[in-house]
């Protein structure tokens, strides 16, 4: 243990969430004020050979009046009166540190009144945030002792979830990207893990297109980025699940959507089995290829169809007299023309039961289809401009956690995504990504071992698409989130929750998170919200957030020690996230556009080359 100097003062009263530390001498005081702020660090003597280290939460001064006597000219004494200053510091104990520099999260033994207060020394807490640590992860510095290095529990953060929070212009988005360049070993725009293909994999949803620049290296670095935006993006329909795919497609609002349901149900159905003739049990719910355009020809045909009623046919029946005795092996490949119904003798006949039923599903269905916006997932290509079948499932999946590019990191571009299909898309790469941790897992369980290939999911702006509240349009999404949140560790997938508008966000989701990061949060309902997700911050620690600086950060969890605040260092590359001078720009010189471009970006031409 190092020299704790003389002590500041002494234990007035004391409990398990508070400690009041009462220092008598103004001049003590003054010496270490700089040490005696709110976040600051006391070492408290417990016993004889046992520390508490406590965080300060408050500071108070109250003045004591008093007299005191003076010499008088004339030789008379008189009383003056005088004020002195007693201050008491408020403090949280964290934890206990023993004579041999041993640190242990929890109090076992709370000092008594009496006991000695000390200003803890820049090499105690150096010892404690950078050398106590089972698997350290470097996450900056301390905000109230800027020469000492911060770590944390790297496994403990990871293997849980995390929640990063923060108001706009705080620094959130150089935070989240200054913590996986430093697991992925960026530095500097420099690859410390050139010519070492690393293990780790991190899929980015990147609502803004902010994160490719912070992970784009120069070629000779040898990291490879894997950018996934919506020309690039192989994302089939026939992927996706019950919820999905009636969600996209089914107005749950129409008198007969059960019907629109149950055909459309029947159909997927039958055409995956007609596409995958060497599977058996095939469900609406099965991930192999079908035919979207066969689906919508057997719905039309349904919708148009008509029955003969004439003696010994009872079937549908075509105008060139063809009877149809299985559906399956004529509605998907063509659309028929039907015998008009008819209450005559000669040509008896009367519309199906789904007749003139799936007008307005036919027409919400051909329109998504010829929706430009929606090719790259109703209409996905292999390379070679084939079709994505059921053989390209491994492909499929292998893109999203950098395996056909070898990536340590994947951002999926969701600028480019239609609003009106964002959740759906969301929801369908968060099961995928659920789902082969899932099974692999499960396949490394049968032999005694545990999931070798973790995945972080990072979820920006994750208010966007997992609310709290909310229609139906975000009900995919919100589900396959939550499963990762509720599920999702105990398989090697774990979330990263990022966003600006915390109390907005699934409550599901922060309530499974472990680890919390708050930046600069300046609205009160989000402040609160926070506060009350975090059982072991104080009121006074608490009380900090609207007034962090940006790129300060408060920390709460199991990767910790203990509740700190810090600071990160900015990213190298940044993000595109940076805010724009109005004042520097307005004051330059008139700037001319090329409006041309910009139009064209605005149609989609230039998509895929945008950052």
């Amino acid at each position: 243990m190092p020299d704790l100097g003389n002590h500041i003062g002494s234990v007035t009263d004391s409990s398990p969430s508070l400690v009041r530390i009462e220092i008598s001498s103004a001049e003590d005081f003054e010496n270490h004020k700089t040490k005696l702020g709110v976040g600051q660090y006391l070492l408290i003597a417990s016993g004889n050979n046992l520390y508490l280290l406590a965080t300060i939460t408050a500071v108070r001064a109250s003045h004591i009046d008093r007299a005191k006597p003076v010499a008088a000219d004339d030789g008379n004494s008189a009383d003056a009166d005088s004020v002195a200053f007693r201050f008491q510091i408020d403090t949280q104990p964290i934890g206990t540190l023993s004579e041999e520099d041993e640190f242990t999260r929890g109090t076992p033994a709370l000092p008594v009144p009496t006991e000695y207060a000390y200003v803890t020394p820049p090499a105690v807490l150096g010892d404690i945030f950078s050398k106590q640590i089972r698997s350290p992860f470097s996450f900056g510095t301390l905000s109230v002792a800027p020469d000492v290095k911060f770590e944390i529990d790297g496994d403990r953060f990871f293997s849980k979830h995390v929640a990063v929070v923060g108001s706009t212009g705080s620094g959130k988005s150089c935070a989240v990207a200054k913590i996986l360049q430093t697991v992925v070993g960026i530095q500097a725009k420099a690859n410390a893990h050139k010519g070492a293909q690393k293990n780790s994999h991190i899929v980015i949803f990147d609502i803004h297109a902010e994160y490719a620049a912070a992970f784009r290296l120069e070629k000779a670095e040898g990291f490879t980025l894997n950018l996934l935006d919506v020309d690039t993006l192989q994302l089939p329909y026939w992927l996706m699940n019950a919820q999905e795919l009636e969600e996209i497609f089914i107005e749950s609002s129409e008198l007969n959507s059960h019907n629109q349901i149950s055909q459309f149900r029947h159909a997927v159905v039958q055409n995956k089995c007609r596409h995958n003739p060497t599977l058996t049990n095939i469900s609406f719910d099965t991930p192999v290829y079908f035919s979207i355009d066969e689906v919508v020809n057997y719905l039309e045909n349904m919708n148009s169809e008509v029955i003969s009623q004439m003696a010994g046919e009872n079937r549908p029946k075509c105008t060139d007299g063809t009877l149809i005795h299985n559906r399956e092996d004529h509605y998907f490949t063509d659309l028929l023309e039907f015998v008009v119904a008819s209450q005559t003798k000669e040509a008896k006949a009367k519309g199906g039961p789904f007749n003139g039923e799936f007008d307005r599903l036919i027409l919400r269905l051909r329109t998504r289809l010829a929706d430009p916006r929606l090719r790259f997932l109703f209409y996905p290509k292999r390379s070679d401009g084939s079709d994505l079948t059921t053989g390209d499932f491994a492909n499929v999946v292998r893109q999203f956690i950098g395996y056909l590019t070898q990536s340590n990191v994947s951002i999926v571009d969701l600028s480019g995504i239609p609003f009106e299909v964002l959740s759906i898309v969301v929801s369908l790469i968060s099961r995928i990504i659920f789902d082969f941790g899932f099974h692999y897992s499960k396949r490394r369980h049968v032999d005694g071992d545990v999931s070798d290939v973790p995945i972080m999911v990072v979820c920006e702006e994750a208010h966007n698409y997992v609310p709290r509240s909310g229609g139906a349009q975000y009900d995919s999404s919100r589900k396959s989130i939550e499963r990762i949140a509720k599920e999702g560790r105990k398989y090697g997938v774990t979330l990263m929750v990022v966003s600006q508008r915390p109390s907005e966000v699934s409550e599901t989701i922060f309530s499974q998170c472990s680890n919390f990061i708050s930046l600069r949060l300046t609205n009160a309902v989000d402040q609160s919200y926070i506060k009350s997700l975090l059982p072991d911050l104080s009121a006074g620690i608490g009380d900090l957030l609207p007034n962090l600086g940006q790129g300060e950060f408060l920390i709460v969890g199991d990767a910790p020690l203990m509740p700190t605040v810090g600071r990160f260092a900015l990213p190298v590359p940044e993000p595109h996230s940076r805010s724009v001078n109005y004042l520097q720009e307005w004051n330059a010189d008139w700037r001319e556009i090329n409006f041309d471009d910009v139009i064209d970006r605005w149609r989609g031409k230039l998509l895929a080359a945008s950052v």
